[in-house]
């Protein structure tokens, strides 16, 4: 297989029928060994991460696709820790999208002086930055995005759009079992003249918690699959 980019939790491949193979890895992002899902880089392996993350962003994508919501996915090999999907183009050179239910991680280390860290933000909030290490994946409004022709008002809208209805998706979904979504990242690509999620939904991309303390990405797997 031809591969096409090597990432910091996953390396993507070009299959011969035109689709993308996802090889998920054991790295994780965060800071001093200390995981984090909204640092940019990685900081921290976690032995069995990869399939943790697969294994749960096949249990939303299933999910997702009952729900009439289009995703870039098409099977998975749990064993093997890859994922097969549909091609997509990136907006940009790649764009992450966070929806925030609860103030905590960056959020706090920027708008600190304003709000206090665990405060609940309602309705959630929908924040985007582009990916991009060497400048700390800087945030980007959708005026921004038109204003730069990376996106139009339109699709931005159907992306912002899409993103709380998957996260209130996944956020009911943690209830059921006592847990409670803080925040989670998505990235969205082109596909057909539509915006669709890419990527994954993984458990080392979310911020969950039980009572006042957060689950650690595998346990969080578990938790999941295990009800």
């Amino acid at each position: 297989m031809e591969i096409m980019y090597k990432g910091k939790t996953k390396d993507v491949y070009k299959l011969e029928n035109g689709n993308v193979m996802l090889k998920f890895k054991d790295d994780c992002t965060g800071k001093d060994g200390v995981f984090d899902p909204g640092e940019n880089t990685v900081g921290l392996t976690i032995e069995g991460i990869g399939k943790a993350n697969l294994e749960t962003s096949v249990y939303y994508f299933e999910m997702l696709k009952d729900a009439g919501i289009k995703t870039h996915y098409v099977s998975a090999d749990i064993d093997n820790a890859t994922m097969e999907v549909l091609p997509a183009t990136v907006f940009g050179h790649g764009l992450e999208v966070i929806c925030r239910l609860v103030a905590t991680g960056s959020f706090i280390r920027r708008y600190g002086e304003y709000i206090e860290d665990g405060t609940v933000l309602e309705g959630g909030y929908v924040e985007c930055t582009f990916k991009n290490d060497e400048k700390g994946d800087p945030l980007v409004t959708g005026e921004g995005l038109a204003a730069l022709g990376v996106m139009s008002p339109d699709l931005f809208e159907s992306m912002k759009e899409q993103t709380l209805k998957i996260t209130k998706i996944v956020a009911d979904d943690l209830k059921t079992i006592g847990l409670d979504l803080w925040d989670i990242k998505f990235e969205f690509g082109y596909n057909n003249g539509e915006v669709i999620l890419i990527d994954e939904i993984a458990s080392g991309n979310m911020r969950v918690y039980k009572g006042d303390t957060i689950v650690e990405p595998v346990e969080l797997t578990k938790l999941i699959l295990n009800r």
